[in-house]
């Protein structure tokens, strides 16, 4: 997930025209897509650690999703940021929407499946919802989404088969794939309060947290780990796609989304990713899969799908009298966010009931990156 996902407004992102002159692939396609970029991102994951270390892996990453981000910046004509506070935010930004959770997830599936790590990843909205009542105190919970939390947890103790005293479950590998999950919204409040209205574009944000993300682990990498002695070729073309399609690619897709159709329809794809990371564990790395796994999975989404929803305006905003359209006055559609990008990672995304960016006025949260 990105910190771009709040630095930028705009009255509706839903209407936004494509650019004259370039003929745009149908946004349905892009849509599906990012969904199965982002729901094989888990299993690139497993692939990558069965040769490399967690934090090598993490790096790898984070250098080729940049390295495309770098081109389409120079492609575009974009800028870095200038301003030392923007990079301070960013450095804070990079650590908790990138370099934690990606190293998180990839140490998780030392030791658990792809399809848990993936369906861990679908309770980012849960913990935003959660972190965005205390946080933010003008996003007031509604009776539909304290429920929609609470069916939410109670599938993440489904997938986690709690009435079996969790028998066969790796308890750290799952904590710190919720972990993962948790580091989403925690840098979306963070973005929110500190880098809300930038004048720096989306791009130009994305490009500068993603290398400040590479650069925190080129730091740490070498103090944990030893240079491989070999570089296997499977599991090294799984971390290039990693981080050249699953991060770099998928951001652009997910911000051209955002820009084409909508936070709200984009962020969509998080409902698919944990369908698809689940789909690909089981076919193409054999990931045995118990009923209460798939069947836990579908209770989360419906609680996260829950804690998004919004109550319809009243019917006496609508006799304030006529209103032109887009204007000042004109109520957001249910969970329509106010900025034009909702990661970013990022989503990643973004998508979390935080209500902010991964969300000023209120603003939902992007998709959250695997």
């Amino acid at each position: 997930m990105t910190a771009a996902a709040s630095s930028r407004t705009s009255s509706d992102p839903r209407r936004a025209p494509a650019a004259p002159g370039r003929p745009r692939l149908d946004w349905r396609i892009r849509f599906a897509a990012l969904s199965a970029v982002w729901g094989f991102s888990f299993l690139l994951i497993k692939v990558g650690t069965e040769a490399y270390a967690p934090f090598q892996v993490t790096l790898g990453r984070l250098f080729f999703g940049t390295a495309v981000l770098a081109v389409a910046m120079s492609v575009r004509r974009q800028r870095m940021p200038r301003s030392l506070r923007t990079w301070g935010h960013l450095t804070v930004a990079a650590f908790l929407l990138n370099a934690l959770p990606f190293s998180l997830f990839a140490y998780s599936e030392l030791t658990i499946p792809s399809t848990l790590a993936g369906i861990c990843n679908a309770t980012s909205p849960l913990w935003g919802m959660v972190l965005s009542v205390v946080a933010l105190s003008e996003d007031r919970p509604t009776r539909r989404r304290v429920a929609g939390l609470g069916i939410g947890f109670l599938g993440v103790l489904t997938v986690l088969g709690a009435w079996q005293g969790f028998s066969g479950l790796d308890v750290g590998g799952t904590a710190m794939a919720l972990l993962a999950s948790l580091s989403y919204p925690v840098g979306w409040i963070y973005v929110r309060r500190t880098l809300a209205g930038s004048s720096h574009s989306n791009l130009s944000l994305m490009g500068a947290q993603l290398l400040l993300a590479t650069v925190q682990l080129a730091v740490v990498t070498p103090l944990f780990t030893t240079m491989p002695t070999s570089f296997p070729v499977v599991p090294l073309l799984a971390v290039v796609a990693l981080g050249a399609l699953g991060t770099g690619f998928a951001l652009l897709v997910q911000y051209g989304l955002v820009h084409e159709v909508g936070p709200t329809t984009a962020q969509m794809v998080t409902y698919f990713i944990p369908v698809i990371a689940t789909a690909a564990g089981v076919l193409v790395l054999g990931e045995q899969l118990s009923w209460n796994t798939p069947v836990g999975a579908l209770i989360v989404l419906a609680g996260a799908a829950l804690t998004q929803s919004r109550a319809k305006p009243r019917a006496a905003t609508m006799v304030a009298g006529p209103r032109t359209e887009g204007s000042a006055a004109e109520p957001e559609s249910a969970g329509e966010p106010a900025t034009a990008a909702a990661p970013p990672v990022a989503t990643q995304a973004e998508d979390a009931a935080v209500r902010l960016p991964d969300a000023p006025s209120p603003v939902k949260a992007p998709a959250p990156q695997p």
